[in-house]
């Protein structure tokens, strides 16, 4: 049978007596005691053994916090308690209960046991609620005993009872016994706690980072940090934020936020960007140790970022912030909706996941660097086979639809000039909601001194402009990249080594920085390729056409070195020459139809020091009124419907040498307005362009119409005019010159000869005669082409008849000869000019008589008769 050790003390009064078996009691305890290690010890100890001495219903022991002066429930007898099912039991066991109240204080100042009854003190100020608590269970008196620690307070045994006459001297006494041994049995089962835990926490380490190990993704890591959590008994969420590439904000990197993750507005949350120092993030990112935060007490301190509103909205009170860095680089940080966390254990937690996060990002970095050179690669084949902007378009809008999720805004090239920027191209679809205000500000001439134009072309990797700082500095372009949406406008230079070529301007919200640079340098690539090409197929039109120019002069050519022509008259129209080549003075050349004003023309540019550079001709009659302009100063591509290329005009293509503007006047009087600008500025636009473009020409006119009757008539412009007419030549017509065409008719048939393949070594005496007789109202070209007409039609070597045309004799006479004459003067003056052009032949072949067609006496006696002597038409 089991002792009653406490009947024994009962029933032996003596005092000596009760002293030893209350030794022998303690001594057995104390044994027992020494043989605790963990808490189920000491309850099993206050269970079969104290309980079997002493009546009392349950225990718990309670520990002191020295830092915030409180203590907390250590050892629970969750089995013998009473308040098990009490409503606040669950309150009580994770309450921490003040050091200062009367209760405790009561406690501390006593050096053995002491006991209340709960219904005295339960009610008073201060007094902790586990009191009203185990009343309200059926407790009515609890016995607190101090337990210490190298001679300070370490914690409390609450032994709690509901009879009041539970504590007698005697249990008071044994418990003032074991005190002692009871403070050392609690310290022990704490160092083993320490000692099991630390096991446990290296354990926990090594299987964690043996899982990290084999992290590759963001979602391993997730799956790897979310498990963790969990074998530490936190079912609560966490953040991963990362430092973003601005080094300015972080954003969600990795998450788990559990049932929170449910709510509507979390995904915009997450992707949003925040500042580093908003007041809270910062101070996480700047502390070697973990930090505890109370939410509410954050938003009070000023901290207005969206994701603390969202926590204190979902229930989370508190949270655990730690910095996740690799040597001293910061990567981001972890956040832990927790309230309690060893520091040790968390840092190597935060170890293993900084070393698990930075081999994913450099993982990350070496596939999107392998993506984007894959990219690059298959974009810089795509470039390959663009031979037009039209394809280069297509092929840019597709790159930037597809990796930046963005489109081009412009792209502008460096002018010939080396001071203006020229589109070259854009996407009017980026702009649809404002294109009115993209087309004026896109028809601005841009400089390379404009200061965002500047900017760009000063820096060496682009510039980033944001849109809402542009905005509120006034900058009007902003305004327009505003109505995008877009965050940011981007430009950068378009460089071939070190030579700038234009520039390009991409809106979007964020971009890559090396993807970008790949494909801005493959786009330089390309455009500068179109450029050349275009420069190229220039050339080559502008060689077309000066072939076709060679081809008519070689076809018109006689021999600019000797023209034909040695009278008086030519004579006068050499010296004239002579005196003007050398010059840049504007020529203008006079004449009837056919006297040779383009071989007077050629000849002058030939003897000019712009010989070396071919002379351009324009035949002013031939041009339709509505491409004159397009004709001699060029066109754009696009300036009107049909313009596909970019044309080069008349006066471009002269630049440094001459150009020959035939039958000047019958340009229009509009053509006449935009054509005296230019010869007055020596600059001009092309059609549809913004360029000016200088220009260093000599120009030759010719007309055969009488320029100052046209002026009165209102057909042309008296200032061109004037501009026109600074040096003018006056061709004589060919009869005028009856003393050449002798030698003109050896010319033409030795000329046509050759060209016909006939043989004519003679001209008969009367072909002379004959031609010499004739009015030649056609002048040279009339000659010539019956010249022509004549060898075709001969039968022999010797150019014998002559077809001359009848009836043009009345039809090309000066009206103003016949004007206020007598019928008699009129015949007289005729007979006379007759006479001179045959020779002073009266009768016979090529004579006056055959031309006016009368009896060779009838002549004769006319002579006579008018008084005309050989002094008359022998001059």
């Amino acid at each position: 049978m089991k002792r009653n050790i406490k009947n024994e003390l009962e029933l032996h009064t003596p005092t000596k007596s009760i002293l030893e078996q209350e030794r022998k009691v303690l001594l057995d305890l104390g044994n027992d005691i020494t043989k605790v290690r963990e808490k189920n010890d000491l309850l099993t100890l206050f269970k079969k053994r104290i309980k079997g001495l002493f009546y009392f219903t349950h225990t718990i022991v309670t520990l002191i916090d020295h830092k915030d002066e409180t203590y907390t429930p250590f050892l629970l007898d969750n089995d013998g308690s009473p308040i098990r099912s009490h409503t606040r039991y669950k309150e009580m066991v994770a309450s921490r209960f003040s050091l200062n109240d009367p209760f405790i204080q009561a406690v501390l100042t006593a050096e053995e046991p002491i006991s209340f009854l709960l219904e005295e003190i339960m009610d008073k100020p201060q007094s902790p609620p586990f009191l009203r608590v185990n009343y309200e269970a059926g407790v009515r008196v609890i016995l607190m005993t101090r337990l210490m620690k190298e001679g300070k307070p370490m914690g409390f045994l609450h032994l709690y009872s509901d009879r009041t006459d539970s504590f007698t001297p005697e249990f008071r006494s044994v418990m003032k016994g074991i005190a002692p041994q009871l403070s050392g049995a609690v310290s022990n089962i704490i160092k083993n706690e320490e000692l099991l835990n630390k096991d446990k926490e290296k354990s926990f380490l090594l299987d964690f980072s043996n899982d990290i190990a084999t992290v590759r993704t963001k979602e391993e890591l997730t799956r790897a940090v979310r498990t963790a959590l969990r074998k530490l008994d936190q079912q609560s969420g966490f953040v991963i934020r990362r430092i973003n590439e601005d080094k300015a904000t972080v954003s969600a990197y990795v998450y788990d936020i559990g049932t929170a993750g449910d709510d509507k507005a979390l995904p915009a949350l997450l992707k949003a960007k925040y500042p580093i120092n908003d007041g809270l993030q910062n101070r996480i990112l700047n502390s070697a140790i973990p930090l505890l935060f109370n939410v509410e007490r954050e938003i009070q301190r000023g901290i207005t970022s969206a994701y603390l509103q969202y926590w204190k909205k979902v229930g989370f009170e508190s949270f655990v912030g730690i910095r996740l860095r690799t040597g001293e680089t910061n990567l981001g940080m972890l956040l832990l909706d927790i309230e309690d966390i060893k520091i040790e254990l968390l840092q190597g937690i935060c170890a293993q996941i900084s070393t698990a996060m930075a081999n994913i990002m450099a993982n990350e970095q070496i596939a999107q660097t392998q993506e984007e050179q894959a990219f690059l690669l298959g974009f810089s084949s795509t470039l390959t086979k663009v031979r037009t902007k039209d394809e280069l378009q297509v092929a840019i809008s597709e790159v930037l639809d597809k990796t930046m999720h963005t489109k081009l805004a412009m792209i502008r090239v460096l002018e010939d000039d080396g001071i203006h920027l020229g589109i070259f191209m854009f996407d009017r679809s980026l702009f649809g909601k404002s294109q009115a205000d993209f087309d004026k500000l896109a028809s601005h001439k841009i400089k390379t001194d404009e200061p965002y134009t500047a900017q760009v072309l000063a820096s060496k990797e682009g510039t980033l402009f944001n849109v809402e700082e542009e905005l509120k500095n006034g900058n009007d372009y902003a305004k327009l990249w505003k109505t995008t949406g877009k965050k940011n406008m981007y430009g950068l230079p378009l460089r071939m080594g070190d030579k700038i070529i234009g520039t390009i301007w991409l809106l979007a919200d964020a971009l890559g920085p090396l993807l970008l640079k790949g494909i801005c340098s493959q786009i330089t690539v390309a455009v500068a390729n179109i450029l050349i090409n275009e420069k190229l197929m220039a050339y080559k039109k502008q060689l077309e056409i000066e072939n076709d120019y060679l081809k008519e002069q070689i076809k018109t050519i006689y021999n600019f070195s000797e023209i034909i022509g040695s009278g008086e008259a030519m004579q006068e129209v050499y010296r004239l020459m002579g005196l003007v080549a050398d010059s840049n003075t504007t020529v203008l050349v006079l004449g009837e139809t056919g006297t040779g004003k383009e071989l007077i023309a050629r000849a002058i540019h030939n003897a000019s020091p712009r010989k070396d550079n071919l002379m351009v001709k324009v035949n002013c009659a031939a041009l339709p009124a509505s491409l004159i302009e397009s004709e001699l100063f060029g066109h754009e591509r696009g300036a009107f419907t049909g313009a596909i290329d970019r044309r080069i005009g008349k006066f471009e293509m002269a630049d440094n040498s001459t150009l020959f503007l035939d039958e000047i006047g019958e340009l229009p009087l509009e053509a006449q307005a935009k054509l005296l600008r230019v010869i007055q500025e020596r600059e001009l636009e092309r059609v549809g362009g913004k360029q000016v473009i200088k220009i260093n020409v000599r120009l030759i006119a010719a007309t055969n119409r009488n320029l100052e009757e046209e002026i009165k008539a209102g057909r042309f412009r008296a200032d061109l005019y004037f501009r026109l007419n600074v040096f003018p030549i006056n061709l004589p017509p060919l009869r005028e010159r009856l003393e050449d065409i002798e030698a003109l008719t050896h010319f033409f048939v030795k000329k046509y000869s050759r060209n016909t393949g006939r043989t004519i070594r003679k001209i008969a005496p009367r072909v002379i005669q004959q031609l010499r007789s004739y009015t030649w109202p056609g002048n040279v070209r009339e000659l010539e082409h019956l010249i022509e007409r004549s060898i075709l039609l001969a039968t022999d070597n010797t150019l014998s008849d002559i077809f001359i045309p009848r009836n043009t004799d009345t039809e090309k006479q000066d009206q103003a000869f016949l004007l206020n004459r007598s019928l008699e003067e009129v015949e007289r003056g005729y007979i006379i000019e007759t006479l001179k052009r045959c020779g002073g032949k009266i009768s016979g072949t090529g004579s006056a008589a055959e031309v006016l067609q009368i009896p060779g006496n009838t002549l004769h006696s006319k002579i006579k008769k008018l008084g005309i002597t050989k002094s008359d038409y022998f001059s």
